[in-house]
């Protein structure tokens, strides 16, 4: 196990060390390499080709078609339909705007894939809105920093898509089996804001009429069709996850420059330069990764791992309520989709022993490591809600650390009953 402590120690103090994450995974792959053999033993030959495996890997194209179409749909005018229908959907309620914010970034969840995705496009909107009803900052920023844990648990989400790859799960079976999680986290979080509302004065807005909200509905139906023909299209088997990333993509530009006809040239140029520098980030971070994850496995890490946890008189409740918290801790020092490229191969082999199903376990992880992007040091979401609202950082923290709980206790929820996850998912096998 002491190749265990060197790939995780010297990885994490390089994190500390301000390190860009390809760079530490593959400084420590070095050092491990070199500790074991001297220079002379490092396989550079090999350690290029494991780079171009990972890479050369058909599900791996649904990253750019769902980053793309993301991109899109926030430039024109999708994510101000999706907030005026959810206005008048829940904002008459008690609690007023905070379920507003929380049903929309359910909605924009089919769409964005990623956490700051949905703050940075939808977020603005529900702030905005917020502030201009003197809502109070604080609680504006603390709901929306939380609803957006709700995109990469829900489809399209680019981290179960690396999930599903690296351990050979069904992503079409990931996808159904966020649904319902997702949509217990965004009850938790507006369950919550009723609450609050008895202590914190919540604006509501008027009760629609019936022809109205069949306008807003009506309005905002084009978008709202996008998750649809995502998971529809997926569990009939019309099309795989990665075609319906294409698929996604060709629908958000059908909308931009056909329906709505908002989205200019100009724009889709900008879409395209912002998609390619991010697909460029993480598809460096993939191959790196990919050499790491061989590593391990050579060494033999998943397999002591396995072992270890075996050998524990506990209950697999416990070891999985372990986990979870581990996963709480990690993922506030790294982003989800890195979280899971480098602990999907120390912990797959340890699922596959203990009789965990696989599904279960990556929605488990990606749930856990999403909570980290609204929690300090590196939480994006908090960088992104900072410079949104004009609140210090520690402002925001404080503001969205009460709406943890709910989440945690979602979290605590599916660890006790599994079958929550595991229930949709069966119906496609």
């Amino acid at each position: 196990m002491e190749y265990l402590y060197i790939f995780l120690g010297l990885m994490i103090a390089l994190f500390a060390l301000g390190v860009p994450i390809a760079v530490s995974i593959g400084l420590t792959c070095l050092a491990v390499l070199v500790i074991q053999g001297g220079w002379q033993a490092i396989p550079t030959e090999l350690f290029a080709l494991q780079m171009l495996r990972g890479l050369n890997n058909f599900p791996i194209l649904a990253i750019p078609f769902f980053i793309f179409a993301a991109s899109l749909m926030n430039v024109g005018s999708v994510a101000n339909r999706i907030f005026d229908f959810a206005n008048a959907l829940v904002g008459f309620i008690r609690g007023g705007l905070g379920h507003v914010n929380v049903v929309a970034s359910m909605i924009f969840a089919g769409m964005s894939a990623t956490a700051v995705a949905d703050v940075a496009g939808i977020g603005q909107l529900e702030i905005k809105a917020m502030r201009e009803r003197n809502y109070p900052m604080r609680f504006a920023a603390g709901i929306t920093g939380a609803a957006s844990i709700i995109s990469p648990v829900i489809q399209p989400s680019i981290a179960m898509v690396v999930y599903g790859w690296l351990s050979g799960t069904s992503i079409a079976a990931l996808f159904v089996a966020g649904v319902v999680p997702g949509v217990m986290i965004g009850i938790a979080l507006m369950i919550t804001c009723f609450v609050v509302s008895f202590w914190i004065e919540m604006p509501r807005s008027p009760r629609p009429k019936l022809m109205q909200l069949a306008r807003l509905f009506w309005r905002a139906l084009p978008p709202l069709l996008t998750p649809l023909i995502i998971v529809g299209g997926i569990w009939t088997g019309i099309f795989t996850p990665t075609e319906a990333g294409a698929i996604a993509c060709l629908y958000a530009m059908f909308l931009g420059f056909v329906v709505y006809r908002d989205v200019t040239f100009k724009d889709l140029i900008d879409v395209l330069a912002r998609t390619v520098r991010f697909t460029s980030i993480i598809m460096f971070i993939i191959a790196i990764a990919t050499f790491y994850g061989w590593l391990l496995v050579r060494l033999r890490i998943p397999q002591e791992l396995a072992i270890m946890l075996m050998d524990l008189d506990v209950s697999l409740t416990v070891i999985l309520i372990c986990i979870a918290l581990f996963f709480l801790v990690i993922g506030c020092f790294m982003s989800v989709v890195e979280a899971v490229l480098i602990f999907t191969p120390i912990f797959m082999l340890t699922v596959q022993a203990l009789g965990i199903d696989p599904i279960f376990f990556g929605i488990l992880m990606v749930i856990t490591l999403s909570v980290g992007v609204i929690t300090p040091p590196f939480g994006n979401v908090l960088f992104v809600l900072v410079e949104i609202t004009g609140l210090r950082f520690e402002q925001v923290v404080m503001a969205v650390l009460p709406f943890l709980i709910p989440i945690l206790c979602v979290i605590g929820l599916i660890i006790m009953v599994p079958e929550i996850v595991t229930f949709l998912p069966g119906l496609i096998r």
